[in-house]
């Protein structure tokens, strides 16, 4: 059974997912990547492919990448990976109850997820002796989760079926 007023989407190219997990890490590397406040759209991706495809892209997946980030910016090794996997642990959890609803409302839900991730990688970096970055950093959730959207939009859009002419084929 699917939710009211989804389409049937095709199935998911694996080259597609990491192709797209590969961009976002590349957009994340340019430099306004570093500036406070810049959501971080590598996040974004994990959590859309946790929530849309959590058994080809995993908490395995966000470590690895966690990783990468920390070497990429000179943070303490483990800070973007600890926040990734956590991001991503829960992001499964809740997965299939998110499916459920509309895409501005899951934009509202997964909020949380995106502000803890935040947290957890500034307690870590708090932790280890660094100075406080800014207020502006609260605002980086918020802007991750107005572009769930378009997200949604940009990432389903290889899988949305064309509209079937045939009047005699129920799908």
């Amino acid at each position: 059974m699917m939710p009211r007023g989804s389409t049937l989407l095709l199935p998911v190219n694996p080259v597609f997912i990491w192709f797209s997990l590969l961009v976002a890490f590349l957009l994340n590397l340019l430099p306004w990547g570093r500036w406070a406040g810049m959501p971080d759209l590598l996040a974004v991706a994990l959590v859309f492919w946790n929530v849309h495809q959590p058994r080809r892209v995993g908490v395995g997946v966000a470590f690895v990448f966690g990783l990468f980030m920390d070497v990429h910016q000179g943070a303490l090794l483990g800070q973007h990976a600890l926040a990734y996997t956590l991001l991503s642990f829960f992001a499964i959890t809740v997965h299939r109850r998110l499916l459920w609803f509309t895409v501005p409302s899951q934009a509202a839900q997964i909020l949380p997820l995106f502000a803890a991730a935040h947290a957890v990688a500034l307690l870590v970096r708090l932790m280890a002796g660094a100075a406080f970055p800014g207020w502006t950093l609260f605002i980086a959730p918020v802007l991750e989760s107005a572009l769930w959207p378009l997200a949604s939009i940009v990432l389903l859009a290889p899988q949305r079926r064309a509209p079937d002419r045939d009047k005699n084929r129920p799908l």
